[in-house]
């Protein structure tokens, strides 16, 4: 007895095809998997290129947060995902990224630690290794610069006061956000946390630059120093 043939996307009606899909209905109508198959555009011996997605998905716990912490190297583990796939995929997430950070940057002025977490989740969320940044602001609280002060490891980074100081005066900045973001996920302060915040800010006084918070940023929470009173 003949086993069934497997039917390829190109066999399937127009409607449940990725690319129709998306013509016939948008791209909203799309699931995560289809829009990804889209990307991916053909599949293997084994599969089409939805079941490649949807097997990139199962394994990212069908997260599009963890499917954006993967890198090249994780993608092409893949059956089905060669450089250029995985080249592709990474670029489509990175563009969403960006998009989520061009949202943030239209908040003209920070004035809540809700307000600096939305700034700084998107370029701090999918990291897996620590980074400061700090945000220099006007006397109207509006962004003059993003710098990105260092990167570290997995626990730490190494941070340079008179750099943050110097950069601060160049631009004529009245205040300051710092941000860091932890990849293990907790939010809470470590005791050397506290003591750069507090060195910052020591700092600041002499040349009139105030530290206005500390957002520790994960992917789903935050912990702000001046909302709890640390400042």
């Amino acid at each position: 007895m003949d086993s069934p043939k497997k039917l390829n996307i190109k066999d399937w009606a127009a409607e449940d095809r990725p690319r129709e899909k998306m013509i016939l209905k948008g791209p909203s109508a799309l699931s995560n998997a289809e829009l990804l198959a889209i990307l991916i555009g053909s599949g293997t011996k084994e599969g089409s290129a939805l079941a490649v997605a949807q097997n990139i998905l199962d394994k990212s716990q069908n997260s599009l947060n963890i499917l954006g912490k993967k890198s090249m190297t994780d993608l092409q583990k893949e059956k089905g995902i060669g450089e250029a796939r995985s080249i592709t995929i990474i670029a489509a997430l990175e563009l969403g990224k960006r998009r989520k950070l061009e949202e943030a940057k239209e908040t003209k002025r920070i004035t809540s630690s809700s307000q600096a977490y939305e700034y700084l989740q998107p370029i701090l969320c999918d990291l897996q290794h620590e980074e400061f940044w700090v945000l220099f602001l006007n006397r109207s609280n509006a962004v003059l610069e993003q710098f990105n002060m260092s990167k570290g490891g997995t626990s730490g980074t190494v941070i340079d006061v008179r750099i943050i100081m110097k950069r601060g005066i160049e631009l004529l900045a009245s205040s300051i956000v710092l941000g860091h973001n932890h990849p293990s996920g907790n939010a809470n302060p470590s005791q050397a946390d506290k003591d750069i915040t507090t060195k910052i800010k020591e700092a600041g006084k002499l040349v009139e630059i105030t530290v206005i918070d500390h957002i520790i940023v994960c992917e789903h929470n935050y912990f702000s120093f001046a909302d709890q009173g640390l400042l």
